[in-house]
């Protein structure tokens, strides 16, 4: 949400740097996320100034051009060569000194020292649209004779300067969705160390001229609409809007439209509520209900798409149709028009469960539905009303037409708390005296009603829909008084606690730094997510974990994997030309079970911790000394590896999995005791061009819960380094391709038992040079007798018994014995 600090000083007389009201809106619970500066017109014209042309003469050697010299009220004028027709000598017109850069488009064009046909031009006399004050380009501006010559353009057309403070509002506070909100807890905390208080528009000037276009009002759906009200304004006149209600919201980043619609979004970002106008030639017999209507009924909102209703939509409808879908959107005709000379004025409190599931099934986000949503102040209605009416006369002429009509069938009581202040200074950790925390309750609209010796009885407007409790209202007190001035005691209190083993967090952090120090960055995607990556075919998937009111159909499911989402940051890296990655993330899946039995409802429902590794593109960058190299499943499958050595897991005690995904071409899967430890391959073509990604991507999956349980039965035992030397031998052999060397290192361990200690493969060789169907292993082994040193002879009888068991068992020719 974005506030302009010029909108904001109209409600509160203070004269800080922006930088240090920045500081203060977030200790105060609105935090600021950045600081913009915003000028009315880009560029703020700075280095255009006035001049006066002294003469005018036709370029030698363009018929089209002249060649002027112009007073800016320096020592010496300046030549320009100009192509407008409507130049003349004595104008007073503003001039684009060298150096000066303008807008008239985003890019810009900056005002260079040049020749033009031979002859010398020092800086530009603008048009209007050059200078981006307007569209026409029909001639240069010529200015009043009186204006001063040298003065900067930006002081002669009152450009102004502006920073906006961009809000990150979190959703119990909607009470600051509006200049006027901020600027009340501005107030608030301004008013704790000085005389500062807060200026609301006042209405005071309000009344009806005549009462000849009344509008009736009927709620039939009470439930969905708390309070509305209205009137009608005739015989205005829709056009552009003034020059400063332009600015106020172009600084908060909204296009102008007509001064009728302009007024109700400034209405909206001034005090927060909504407000809606309607041409009163639309609304037949002139009467708005508001109502629900039947399941499934067409209606065509502004952006002419058309939609169907859901049962429990509310619509703002006249004698025959719906006019508006309400709280939302508007409807395609019964908007404000060039030619409307009547509207009818709405402003309303809506429901928020109302708005927000139609905001939602519909996909409509708009400023009036994020307000609406969160609950708007049903005692707004008419002081925004009269306020916009008031301003719709001012700027669009006509005259107000009828009487406030006003339905509120169930006036909104305002909530009261009790406080006691033993129990507010208990929890801040401050004594605050009763006087300090009277003065923050009322600059917040918060009434005293009741007071003593030991507390407070309260009264909180409806808008603080947030605070209906005393540990709200303490928060309240708490965040004007300010976090910074809580003070630290100087006792400490700590606890001891136990932790089961594994510690979860040490061995998240010990494979974290392994992958971080091996060239890894660590991600994080959201455990919601599109339900299109998992409901194939249109078949939804029985076991996806979904949320009943999505915020859009990209977060309508918890994630059941890691990999989707990594995709997404493999995706947006190789579209930001970052194509090699390496990248790991830990995150939560969640799994429903339809036909899990229990007496809980969670009993349903699943979630596990998992570690996501993805690489991607080169692993090796190429230079002068050696060539690129590719990422490849031997590489993931080391990184695996890697990762359960670490974690002190072997992985040839692991058992290969056979399940099927079709995620992934080339996959393998280990397993313990039938429960899956790891998957990992190269990702499925099919799913790569889902996310739109055309290079090869390698990806494993860490079931980390099951991981933890491995880790849960190890004991960590010390044993003394050998005394003895290891001895080391080694021999080659010719054997069937179709002979795997696991099978050769567990035949040869199986085979002697006690001196073996390691059997390596250090070379494979396939080729035509030997016998068809064969290839060649070279293994090393090594041999260790901890009670005392080998001797040549049991060496030997060691590696004959294992030479032996291979010819016997495999048909292998073993030969070069070392």
């Amino acid at each position: 949400m974005k506030i302009s600090y010029n909108w904001l000083k109209q409600y509160i007389s203070t004269d800080l740097p922006p930088e240090q009201v920045s500081d203060i809106l977030t200790n105060i619970g609105l935090e600021v996320e950045a600081v913009e500066s915003f000028q009315s017109v880009k560029g703020g014209l700075e280095g255009v100034v006035i001049g006066q042309v002294l003469t005018c003469s036709k370029h030698p050697d363009a018929d089209k051009l002249t060649v002027t010299t112009v007073d800016l009220g320096r020592e010496e004028p300046v030549q320009i060569v100009c192509g407008a027709l409507n130049v003349a000598a004595g104008q007073k017109v503003p001039v684009a000194t060298v150096g000066t850069t303008l807008y008239p488009n985003e890019e810009g064009f900056t005002i260079k020292k040049t020749k033009i046909r031979g002859e010398l031009s020092q800086g530009m006399i603008c048009a209007e649209d050059e200078l981006g004050l307007g569209s026409s380009h029909d001639g240069i501006m010529v200015l009043d004779q009186d204006t001063p010559v040298g003065i900067p353009a930006s002081e002669y057309f009152n450009i102004e300067n502006d920073t906006v403070f961009e809000i990150g509002l979190t959703p119990n506070r909607i009470d600051g969705a509006s200049h006027l909100g901020v600027a009340r807890d501005l107030a608030a905390y301004l008013k704790q160390e000085g005389e500062v208080t807060l200026s609301k528009p006042s209405v005071d000037g309000f009344k009806t001229d005549n009462n000849d276009l009344p509008i009736s009002i009927d709620i039939e759906e009470e439930a969905g609409c708390r309070r509305y009200s209205g009137l009608t304004i005739s015989g205005i006149s829709v056009k552009e809007s003034p020059d400063w209600l332009q600015t106020r919201l172009r600084s908060i980043g909204l296009s102008p439209i007509n001064n009728v619609v302009d007024i109700t979004n400034f209405v909206l970002h001034e005090s927060g509520q909504p407000l809606h106008a309607f041409d009163t030639a639309h609304i037949k017999g002139h009467k708005v209900i508001v109502k629900t209507m039947p399941e499934g009924t067409p209606f065509t909102t502004l952006d002419e798409q058309e939609r169907k209703l859901l049962g429990s939509d509310l619509v703002i409808s006249n004698s025959e149709e719906s006019m508006c879908i309400a709280g939302v959107f508007g409807g395609v005709r019964s908007g404000v028009t060039e030619k409307t000379k009547d509207l009818f004025l709405e402003s309303a409190c809506f429901d928020p469960v109302y708005i927000r599931r139609t905001s939602k099934h519909h996909a409509l986000n708009t400023d009036a539905s994020f307000r609406f949503e969160r609950g708007s102040d049903p005692n707004m209605t008419v002081w925004a009303l009269k306020r916009a009416a008031m301003l719709i006369r001012e700027i669009a002429g006509g005259t107000i037409s009828s009487e406030v009509v006003d339905v509120y069938p169930d006036p909104v009581e305002d909530f009261r708390v009790e406080i006691s202040f033993a129990h507010v200074n208990r929890l801040i950790g401050n004594d605050i005296d009763p006087e300090t925390i009277q003065s923050i309750l009322e600059s917040l609209d918060i009434v005293v009603e009741q007071q003593n010796d030991r507390g407070m009885v309260l009264r909180v407007p409806p808008y603080r829909v947030d605070v209906q409790r005393e540990a709200d209202i303490i928060e309240e007190i708490l965040r004007i008084y300010g976090f910074n001035r809580v003070e630290i005691g100087a006792g400490l209190q700590s606890t001891l606690s136990y932790s089961s083993k594994p510690d979860k967090e040490k061995v998240i952090n010990l494979v974290s730094e392994l992958l971080t120090g091996k060239g890894f960055y660590e991600i994080k995607s959201n455990s919601l997510t599109r339900a299109a990556y998992y409901d194939r075919e249109d078949q939804p998937d029985p076991t996806a974990v979904r949320l009943f009111n999505p915020l859009s159909q990209d977060l309508a499911l918890m994630r059941q994997n890691l990999l989707y989402g990594g995709l997404e940051a493999v995706a947006y890296n190789i579209n930001r030309k970052l194509p090699d990655l390496n990248l790991y993330e830990f995150g939560n899946c969640y799994y429903r079970d339809p036909k899990a039995a229990g007496e809980h409802l969670l009993d349903k429902f699943d979630e596990q911790l998992h570690m996501g590794i993805f690489i991607s593109g080169k692993s090796r960058p190429g230079n002068w000394i050696q060539e690129a190299e590719d990422t490849s499943y031997y590489l993931i499958k080391s990184y695996v590896e890697t990762v359960l050595v670490k974690l002190g897991i072997d992985p040839r005690m692991l058992e290969s999995g056979d399940q099927v995904n079709p995620d992934y071409t080339d996959r393998d899967v280990y397993t313990i005791h039938g429960d899956q430890v790891v998957e990992f391959g190269c990702v499925a073509p099919g799913v790569l061009k889902e996310f739109d990604i055309k290079q090869e991507v390698f990806a494993a999956e860490f079931n980390w819960d099951n991981v933890l349980k491995i880790l849960a039965n190890h004991r960590i035992l010390f044993k003394h380094l050998p005394k003895f030397q290891v001895v080391t031998r080694d021999f080659s052999l010719m054997l069937s391709r179709e002979v795997t060397y696991e099978s050769l290192r567990e035949l040869a361990f199986k085979t002697e038992k006690k001196l073996l200690k390691n059997v390596t493969l250090f070379d494979v060789y396939q080729g035509d040079k030997i016998e068809k169907g064969k290839k060649s292993y070279a293994l090393s082994f090594k041999l260790l007798d901890k009670d005392k040193t080998l001797t040549d002879k049991q060496i030997d009888k060691a590696m004959l018994n294992i030479a032996k068991a291979f010819e016997r068992e495999f048909g292998a020719v073993v030969r070069g014995m070392n």
